[in-house]
């Protein structure tokens, strides 16, 4: 990673990516409420690379809650179950024993099937596993961007079906698992909705177009017969999770990782089966893709 021109922030400092995909984040203590400034410095930088991680950061539930407050309201997480007496966190744990595939295995962006899909998503390593276990992120701006012009105007009007009902609908993934999971996981006819976004999506902040779909949540094109909506996604699906646009993110423990929902997607790896893994989770709520 290189250092970012310092001259850029105040009071954090930034390293990025080569690729200016995903950045660590440093100089800040987020057990304690981030000065105005500090707070519109880690804004900026989240806007800019997208995915951005603050290690060696030793939060409790209230202290991570009180963090992502910091970014924007709680987002609502549906079709699994909260922690007790925290409503707003998820607790990902998966124990040693455990034979059910890892929670996130598919490439995905979060909720992406609300009306309003989260704009952040925060996750905090709690215990990391000392082998797998890496979430990978795919740059949908960048993506979008090395299109041909003739493939953007022809993708510009089309408006992507979302639905949770293959992960958590009546017949989904988790309706059909016999293995046992410490996750719990809500099934609901709710997941099986359908609703539509602009397949193309504007940043509200950074005005940079991005693809906005995944093969978890996206599953049609509106107006379009299936062969052909699967056809168009499918090319788009091998295009955005070529290496030149992946930023793998290797954990650590009491690190705090923040990701923007709106351009980018994820996938979660296993490969740490015998070891404990355990995450804790909070959405940050967004506004209604154009």
């Amino acid at each position: 990673m290189l250092q970012e021109a310092q001259s850029a922030y105040r009071t954090i400092r930034v390293t990025p990516q080569p690729s200016g995909f995903g950045a660590e984040i440093a100089g800040v203590d987020l057990s304690r409420p981030l000065s105005g400034d500090a707070l519109a410095e880690v804004k900026a930088a989240w806007a800019r690379h997208a995915v951005v991680a603050f290690p060696d950061q030793p939060l409790d539930l209230h202290q991570l809650e009180a963090f992502t407050l910091q970014i924007g309201a709680f987002g609502k997480d549906p079709f699994i179950k909260p922690m007790p007496g925290h409503p707003n966190v998820l607790e990902l744990r998966r124990e040693p024993d455990e034979k059910a595939t890892n929670f996130g295995a598919g490439w995905h962006s979060d909720w992406s099937f609300q009306p309003q899909p989260p704009a952040a998503t925060i996750l905090h390593s709690e215990v990391v596993p000392p082998v797998g276990g890496d979430t990978l992120f795919c740059d949908g701006a960048r993506a979008y961007e090395a299109l041909s012009d003739t493939l953007k105007a022809m993708l510009a009007p089309l408006r992507a079906v979302h639905s949770a009902g293959r992960a958590y609908g009546t017949k989904g993934v988790f309706a059909r698992e016999t293995e046992k999971r410490t996750l719990q996981i809500i099934v609901s006819e709710e997941a099986d909705e359908t609703l539509t976004h602009p397949l193309v999506r504007t940043h509200p902040v950074t005005g940079r177009k991005a693809l906005f779909v995944s093969p978890v949540y996206t599953v049609g094109i509106e107006g379009l017969a299936p062969k052909e909506a699967q056809a168009i996604l499918g090319l788009l699906f091998d295009h955005m999770i070529q290496d030149e646009f992946i930023y793998r993110h290797r954990w650590r423990p009491r690190m705090l990782l923040m990701w923007d929902n709106r351009c980018t997607m994820h996938l979660a790896e296993g490969g740490y089966d015998g070891h404990l893994r355990l995450m804790h989770r909070t959405t940050v709520a967004g506004d209604t893709p154009v």
